[in-house]
């Protein structure tokens, strides 16, 4: 017959008990290693850069400065002609010829902040670029001339420290554009040469459309 062993059953028992108190203490190191660990670094917050509008910029030694935008609608009105120079007996609106557009007027101021004079038309200011890239340039001729003062100071010489010299261009943009900006430049060295030959430093200023 099968006889139990006491001694067997006893031994079984503390072999139990000890595995128990191993398997404990196992958990009670790591319990500890793990609260007395540095909590991980937050992670680095994601940089996020923010272009600010720029309302005036220095190439050279000419200082680009915003001055106005006005919208114009669809028409330059015949009262609010400033050239007398071009104005006919019978002048009447300009009206532009697309619905889709508009007349923009812009003042862009330029001074120099050198210690001799600028060269003539040695800078200038160039086309409207919206945020799509599409560019729009100034209008010329005898038709837009009535409202564009006289004489025209787009380019004129500058004196030192002189304040800003006033550039009137106006330009026909479409209504959907956003972003406007103006393109202005000089030539390398704030020479006429080099801008004529379209060796040049340019600018996009922001634009406020009133």
């Amino acid at each position: 017959m099968f006889k139990f062993n006491k001694s067997s059953g006893q031994a079984s028992k503390l072999l139990l008990v000890l595995a128990v108190v191993v398997l404990v203490a196992v958990i009670i190191t790591f319990l500890i290693i793990k609260m007395t660990e540095k909590p991980p670094k937050p992670a680095a917050p994601i940089a996020v850069t923010i272009s600010l509008p720029a309302y005036e910029q220095t190439l050279g030694n000419i200082r680009f400065v915003f001055e106005s935008a006005l919208d114009e609608g669809g028409v330059l009105k015949a009262s609010d002609v400033v050239n007398t120079q071009f104005v006919a007996s019978n002048q009447k609106d300009l009206i532009i010829d697309n619905p889709g557009a508009k007349f923009i007027k812009v003042t862009i101021g330029a001074q120099n902040k050198g210690t001799t004079n600028t060269e003539q038309n040695a800078w200038d200011i160039e086309n409207i670029v919206d945020s799509e890239g599409r560019n729009f340039v100034p209008l010329q001729g005898y038709v837009v001339s009535p409202w564009l003062p006289a004489p025209d100071l787009c380019g004129s010489l500058l004196k030192p420290a002189f304040d800003p010299t006033p550039c009137v261009k106006i330009y026909e943009v479409s209504k959907e554009s956003a972003g406007l900006k103006i393109r202005v430049e000089t030539g390398k060295g704030n020479t006429a040469t080099n801008l004529s030959s379209g060796k040049t430093d340019s600018f996009l200023i922001d634009l406020i459309v009133k």
